[in-house]
Order: structure tokens, then sequence, then C-alpha cells
């Protein structure tokens, strides 16, 4: 498949975040891993109800906005044929040698990013347990992308595969033991996110190499990961990507004895649970307004502000346990959108943890700066940008360039 762009002639990656009814893509470019440049992002929205494809340049600008005429309902395969083609016409000179995957979960068994075959997509179906809101997705994309071109490589990397260095007591629940060898035990999500932020913190503080670190990746799906020497060692997300602090959506943390007796008392069954659990709750819930920070920093309900207060409490709430469980503390990173974004979470989080050493620089805050601390905190506060797809690019490509060398070998 050729592909066009200002790099002539240079090799380009896919990346694909598939969802329910939506897929996000990238188009990267560039000589080596240090050097890829994300050169189209986009999606493809209302999948099985009214697609839309929308496509901007690294600037931006847009590129493309196509929506399908009513009535006519183009499945994944269909609109996966659209976007190649269109990235055919559009990125003219450039070779698309493969295409990368996020997949919400591994298992036990992936604990690196694997080239996708007949094997490992069965595999995957019998992960769909885990995480059913989103495994189905991440896999009909990938099989849907094998049906419209059957020989472009196709690489799948794994949000919980960072996680695999956790000791055992931060990954097993007190159950019985034959249920931990079952799988039910504690994963940890964001692990392409807290990899990221691993690579990029050593070239912001390089005196951090080896450090105590608490990354808090705070979106609309928000955990926290305790780093030592850039491996993670604890994390909030559990099981499933319910458990921690509390999100867009989801609760976070929550006694059991609740679910037992909305059961008991309430009459809910599995599927009421989990639209409770992963839609209803979480900042929406509490709000009864939004699950968007953005919209809850800006109302003048009271029921926001507490919702703004509930996730900033148990956020640095979460901070401190990490940073027990890791035995110290050496610097914290906020990443991900509300993380990078709301001066007035981290405001909010760093203030209830001065008795840690922390303090803000409040204008380096506003700024948005790479260094928010201020000069007699104790610990450094960082703000740094994740970048998930440019991970799930370098390690395709990695994949790729491994499977070339091993033939040539």
């Amino acid at each position: 498949m050729v592909a066009s762009s200002s790099k002539s002639g240079s090799d380009a990656c896919l990346v694909v975040n598939a969802g329910s009814s939506s897929l996000k893509f990238s188009v990267f470019q560039g000589g080596s891993a240090a050097e890829l440049e994300a050169v189209v992002t986009g999606q493809i929205s209302g999948i099985g109800t009214a697609p839309r494809f929308e496509a901007k340049d690294a600037a931006r600008h847009k590129l493309a906005d196509h929506s399908w005429p009513a009535g006519e309902n183009p499945g994944r395969p269909e609109l996966l044929h659209h976007l190649l083609d269109w990235i055919g016409d559009t990125l003219k000179g450039a070779t698309l040698v493969a295409a990368g995957h996020r997949v919400v979960h591994g298992g036990t068994r992936f604990s690196q990013p694997v080239r996708v075959t007949a094997t490992v997509l069965d595999q995957l179906e019998e992960l769909i347990p885990l995480a059913p809101l989103h495994e189905p997705h991440n896999i009909a994309a990938m099989r849907a992308l094998a049906q419209v071109y059957p020989s472009l490589p196709q690489v799948a990397c794994f949000d919980t595969a960072f996680h695999q260095t956790q000791p055992w007591q931060s990954q097993t629940f007190a159950i019985p033991r034959e249920l931990t060898a079952e799988g039910i035990r504690r994963y940890g999500f964001h692990g392409l996110s807290y990899e990221y932020i691993a690579q990029r913190l050593p070239q912001v503080a390089p005196e951090l190499a080896d450090a105590h670190v608490v990354v808090c990746h705070l979106g609309s799906g928000a955990s926290l990961c305790a780093m030592r020497a850039g491996h993670s060692v604890d994390s909030t997300m559990g099981f499933t990507a319910l458990d921690g602090v509390p999100m867009g959506t989801r609760p976070g943390a929550i006694d059991p004895g609740v679910l037992i007796y909305l059961m008991r008392e309430k009459g809910y069954g599995a599927d009421e649970l989990e639209k409770l659990l992963y839609h209803k709750s979480g900042m929406l819930g509490v709000s009864g307004i939004s699950n968007d920070m953005r919209d809850l920093e800006n109302s003048d309900q009271p029921a926001a502000a507490e919702a703004v207060e509930l996730f900033c409490h148990n956020v640095a709430k979460q901070v401190a346990a990490l940073a027990g469980s890791m035995g110290g503390l050496d610097a914290v990173v906020f990443t991900a959108g509300v993380g990078e974004n709301s001066t007035l979470v981290r405001s909010r989080v760093v203030e209830k943890l001065s008795w840690l050493g922390l303090a803000l620089d409040p204008a380096a805050n506003r700024a948005k700066a790479t260094r928010i601390s201020a000069q007699e905190s104790r610990v450094p506060v960082f703000i740094i940008p994740t970048d998930e797809e440019r991970m799930i690019a370098r390690h395709t490509l990695g994949v790729i360039a491994a499977e070339a060398l091993s033939r040539a070998a």
C-alpha cells in the first residue's frame, strides 16, 4: 500500500485505538523511533449509526471531513477500507508498513507487544470477560483490518503489559489461591501512557532516572502508578479499569458490600451493575451535571464543586498510598487530559500533599510549565504530556524490525 507527506519515500505506521462506536487513528513517519512524527491524526465516529470521517495534519489543519449519506451505514471493514484509500491518496510517496493497535487487556500471557496472528486473536477472545467493554472492539478492528488488507502486518500493544514488573503483593487479591490462579488478580491499566512517561522523565530530569515517582494519569479514565527506576511497582487500577480514583463515569474504589447490597436489596443484575459502574457513576454521578472536568470547574453548582473536591481528595490520597507502597517519593508527574490541562486539579492535589513537602509555583502551574513545583518544594512536581500513540508506533515498528532481522539471520 502506498501512502504522502513531506517525508517522501519514508515508511509509515498506522496506529489504531478502537472503541465501541469510534476509531481513533494516527499515521506516524520517521527514520527512527526517536524521529517518529504524527503526520496525520483523526477519527471515525458514529460507527453503527451515522459514520463520520475526520482527519487533521500535524499542524491541526483539517484534511478531511466526510459523512456518509443517510441510510448508508458502512461497517468496520468498509470504513477501514476508506481510511486506507484516503491514506494512500493523501500521503503519496510513503509506504504503510504496519498497523499498531492499542489493546486494553493482555492478561498474564502478553507482557510485551506481539505480532497479530489468528492464534493471537483467538487468545485475545479468551480475555473478553476481563475487559468486556473494550476488548471486543480492539479485536474487531484487528479482524476487520486483516479482512481489508491481509498482507499488512499488525501489532497488538497492551495497556496491561507495563505493569507486569509489579511484585506479587501488588498484583494479588486476598482471595482463595485457586481464584488467583484463574487470573483474578490486579493487572493495572494505562500502561502505554506510563511507559511513555518512564522514557520521557529522564530526558526532562536526568537525576530522576532511578527515582521513586508517582505518575498521575488523570483523564476521563484516571489512574496512578508508582514507578521505581522507570518500572511499575504498584497502581490504582486492578482487575478492571473500574478501580482506584473516581473517573468521568466510573466510581473508582468501592466497598464490594455495596454491590452485594444493590443485588440483594435493589434487585440489580450484572448488566445493571455494569451500566451503573461504567456509565452512571464517577464525576457524572456525583455532580449530576457532567463527566467533563471542564464543565464541573466552570459550573456554579455546589454538586459540581463537590465532585471536583472528591476527585482531588482521592488523587492526593492515592499519591500518598503509592509513596508508602514503594517506600519513598522523589517526584510527582501529572499527565493526560485533566492532569495536563487543569490548573485547579493540580493545585488542589498538591495542596493536600503539602505535609509530604510538596509545594507549587502558582505562576508555573498556570503557565503549564514542565516543572511546576516551587523552589522550596522538597518533592519536584512536573507536567509531562503523554503520547500513547507514539508509544504504540515505536513498539509496532520495533516488532517489524525485529522480525526482519530474524529473517535475515
